[in-house]
């Protein structure tokens, strides 16, 4: 006999422990490039290029890669004084760098998912 209110488990629903659990590397690996600065930007893109080994997550490594490359080496050439448009790219690779690598982090973490049919034949 089927109970007349289904278990969280049968209605789709998780625990907030689960929740706690499954979002927590998430959070972890968004906080790298925001307590670094930026300056470890590419690592949430590599841990997730690594984990899910698709050709979209290697060319986001790339370009959080080449961010940060270009933001030591504008930090590097520009004098300490800057103001305008220098001042503007700075800020803009600073930006990139950090809240960029960490929204990535935080919405592509999850895995790859698909639309399956379930028992019924219905999406």
């Amino acid at each position: 006999m089927k109970p007349a209110v289904p278990h969280a488990a049968e209605a789709g629903l998780r625990s907030p422990l689960a929740v706690v659990m499954t979002a927590t590397p998430r959070v972890l690996l968004a906080a790298v490039p925001v307590v670094t600065l930026g300056m470890l930007s590419f690592v949430p893109s590599l841990a997730i290029a690594a984990r899910r080994r698709r050709a979209v997550d290697w060319a986001a490594f790339a370009g959080f890669a080449a961010a940060n490359v270009a933001w030591v080496l504008w930090a590097a050439l520009t004098p300490e004084e800057t103001q305008g448009a220098e001042f503007a790219a700075d800020l803009l690779l600073v930006l990139v760098t950090t809240l960029g690598a960490a929204a990535h982090a935080l919405f592509a973490w999850a895995p790859w998912r698909t639309h399956r049919a379930d028992a019924n034949g219905t999406a």
